[in-house]
């Protein structure tokens, strides 16, 4: 009979208790004070024996409290979450918590028991530590701990404070301060600086910066890996700043280019002797300050082509970067993101996968599938040809915040995948977004698989989940959801949901690079969901989950609406009828005003939060006005003003859509205007270049003119703008 470890929480923090036990008495204690409150007392925790690698909870009933056992503080704080959901109704996310728990616990009547099937459940992609977290602080970094505890995660991608490391390695190499400004990116821009696409972008990065990142990162290791989490770190992926080539002349660095818009970048030749030295001094410098799982990330050809298609070379390469890894940690297991085999995927035929990875020992490394969602790779590299892999859900492409999203595959396929004998390795689940904190719906029902190892029924799945975040069951919205589950969450094969026109440079052109405006499923049957949440609204003006979902399907709404909306303006100016066109581009601004009012009354939608939050990392007026250009460039220009990738990470954002996106509307149908009215054709070129220069005046504003304080209810903006847009919207989308 297994000999549990019973703790009660208070007691605990009393006794200050330790012991060498995987259920970190203390932090578990804390983590419960922090989700339920004064509630805390009315659990137990106790342990469950690790048997194996895949983690194990249980919940039961015990004296009017309920048992939480778990192997670890992970599978602990599962059981908590699995109990909050399935027997308290509540739901606890980014976008709208619902925690209600009953004075009286409700019994759980017979023992649950939950094995995952996964060793791993992997979270989080080298973007989403810009397109979202860039500015976070601790308080944010732990509730999203609590968040991945609460949903299993056990193996999250950590690069926090890395660029400290870089420093520390750089300059014992000789390289000065001065030298290193040229390589080193501002804040924005880190991800693509690791992955080795940019240099210098957004700097020079301030030195505070790097030492109270250093600090935090030490803060999200300790709290994670005390859920019993192990946190993959970074290792050397060969890019160099540009003055290496000066400093060790005889060094094989060679160019290469991201083909964005950016100068060249360096990377150091795998062959070269430096490579081994400097990625053993770099994970050896990095275990000294942040410890480590043994896990590390490397992708030396993240969007970039190898010089050759040679396997031998490739081979050797492959060999060498893991050598780097093994000089300094013998366990080192490379985790490698499979990206690259799906976006070169010309380059990468079976022969240079297999080259590329048969030369590592299965045992020391794991390949994330990083887009199974959409574009699995496992299926067509014999599941990476015997290594062991993770399927991913990635959905997200920029941060933007289309609704949009695979549901059907992303509650069947992890579970297919796993009992497909071509599966092989298969060793873990998780999530890749380019960006978080949006479509909350979508992602728990994709952490849904983490306990089970069957398919989900969508359908019966989004009717519990719409009780739980709502409080209560409102038979009107599990109508509403189906239509949701059948036109923005039944999406195809695109980098992420239909965006919207009045994001893009203004144009009379409906289809936009970069600004995805197509929409895959009839637009009425949104319009429909609409009308369903919006009736439903008086019923739960307390449910903060319901008022974002609100808010974001009226957002959707209006953002498709405008397409066809800026359609018969470009119409109008065809036939030089100059009073429709006024009309339309009137209405069109108005279009803009009324979204901007809509989402200025939840803060997940306010630019002015963005903002702010990168000047409260700066300590002088410098570098807040640095980061300021850093987050204000990020989510428009994504670059210079000639930028390829412009709008790349557009938001429908409160203070975005009036200040940024509006204005340019507005000097489009003032040039157009004036041809108009003097029968001249429009000169689009000069209009390009005005506004271009617009634009980068407005990435380089420090004014502090967006608030980070919401404004306005949502429930009576929407009902306004129901009123106001539905039958208009129908007509439009009809013909």
């Amino acid at each position: 009979m297994h000999k549990y470890i019973i703790l009660l929480f208070l007691a605990v923090v009393t006794m200050g208790l330790t012991t060498h036990a995987q259920v970190d008495q203390q932090n578990t204690a804390a983590f419960l004070k922090r989700i339920v409150a004064s509630r805390a007392g009315d659990f137990i925790v106790e342990e469950i024996p690790r048997k194996n690698e895949k983690d194990v909870f249980e919940v039961e009933s015990r004296n009017n409290k309920i048992v939480l056992r778990g192997n670890n503080g992970l599978s602990v704080a599962s059981a908590l979450n699995y109990y909050l959901k399935n027997y308290c109704q509540s739901d606890i996310g980014w976008n709208g918590t619902n925690l209600n728990i009953p004075a009286v616990l409700p019994v759980v009547s017979a023992k649950i028991h939950k094995n995952t099937p996964y060793n791993y459940r992997y979270y989080l992609n080298y973007c989403t530590f810009n397109y979202t977290m860039a500015w976070w602080d601790w308080e944010r970094w732990q509730k999203e701990i609590d968040w991945m505890a609460l949903n299993g995660i056990n193996m999250p991608l950590a690069i926090t404070g890395e660029e400290a490391i870089w420093r520390d390695v750089y300059r014992s190499m000789g390289f000065t301060e001065k030298e290193l400004e040229g390589f080193f990116s501002g804040p924005a821009y880190f991800s693509w600086l690791w992955m080795g696409n940019i240099d210098a972008w957004g700097g020079p990065l301030p030195q505070h910066w790097m030492d109270s990142h250093k600090e935090l990162q030490k803060k999200i290791l300790e709290r994670e890996r005390s859920f019993g989490m192990k946190p993959v770190l970074s290792a050397f992926t060969g890019h160099v700043p540009p003055t290496f080539k000066d400093k060790f002349p005889k060094a094989k660095v060679k160019r290469t280019n991201w083909d964005a818009g950016f100068p060249d970048v360096f990377i150091l030749d795998p062959e070269d002797t430096l490579f081994e030295k400097i990625g053993k001094q770099y994970i050896e410098t990095q275990t000294k300050e942040f410890g480590t799982d043994h896990l590390y990330s490397s992708d030396t050809f993240n969007e970039n082509i190898p010089p050759t298609n040679d396997s031998t070379y490739l081979s050797d390469m492959s060999k060498k970067v893991l050598h780097s890894m093994t000089a300094a940690d013998p366990k080192a297991i490379w985790v490698m993101q499979g990206w690259m085999f799906h976006y070169n995927n010309k380059f990468w035929q079976p022969q240079q996968v297999k080259a590329l990875l048969n030369a590592v020992p299965d045992d020391q490394m794991i390949v994330l599938d990083l887009y199974s969602d959409a574009h699995p790779v496992w299926n067509r590299t014999d599941a990476y040809y015997g290594k062991p892999w993770i399927w991913n859900m990635l959905q997200n492409f920029g941060g933007n915040i289309s609704l949009f999203g695979r549901m059907r595959h992303v509650a069947a396929d992890p579970s297919i995948a796993l009992h497909d004998p071509e599966s092989k390795k298969m060793v873990g689940i998780g999530l890749a977004p380019e960006g978080i904190e949006q479509n909350p719906a979508l992602f728990g029902l994709m952490l849904e698989n983490v306990w089970r190892d069957t398919p989900i029924d969508a359908e019966a799945w989004l009717k519990d989940y719409a009780k739980r975040r709502y409080g209560k069951k409102v038979p009107q919205l599990d109508e509403a959801w189906n239509i949701l589950l059948n036109t923005v969450y039944s999406g195809g094969l695109t980098e992420g949901g239909n965006e919207s026109i009045i994001v893009a440079r203004p144009t009379f052109e409906k289809k936009i690079d970069r600004v995805l405006t197509g929409v895959s499923y009839d637009p009425l049957q949104l319009v429909k969901a609409w009308g369903l949440f919006t009736a439903s609204a008086d019923e739960l003006k307390t449910s903060d989950g319901f008022e974002y979902d609100l808010v974001d399907v009226t957002r959707q709404v209006l953002a498709n609406y405008a397409s066809p909306l800026q359609q018969k303006m470009a119409a109008a100016y065809q036939a030089k009828d100059h009073a429709a066109f006024k009309k339309y581009s009137k209405e069109f601004l108005e279009l803009l005003d009324d979204m901007d009012l809509l989402l200025a009354t939840r803060k997940d939608f306010l630019l002015g939060k963005w903002i702010n939050e990168a000047r409260a990392n700066g300590i002088t007026e410098k570098e807040k006005n640095l980061y300021e250009f850093n987050a204000r460039d990020l989510v428009t220009l994504w670059g210079n003003k000639e930028s390829s990738l412009r709008e790349y990470s557009n938001r429908q954002w409160a203070g975005l859509i009036k200040g940024y996106y509006k204005p340019r509307w507005e000097m489009f149908f003032k040039t157009i205007d004036q041809s108009l009215k003097t029968g001249t054709t429009v000169d689009l070129k000069a209009f390009d270049k005005n506004v271009k220069n617009w634009e980068w005046q407005w990435v380089n504003l420090h004014n502090n003119a967006y608030s980070d304080k919401i404004k306005g209810n949502s429930f009576e903006v929407v009902a306004k703008l129901y009123a106001k847009y539905n039958d208009t919207i129908k007509a439009a989308h009809a013909k």
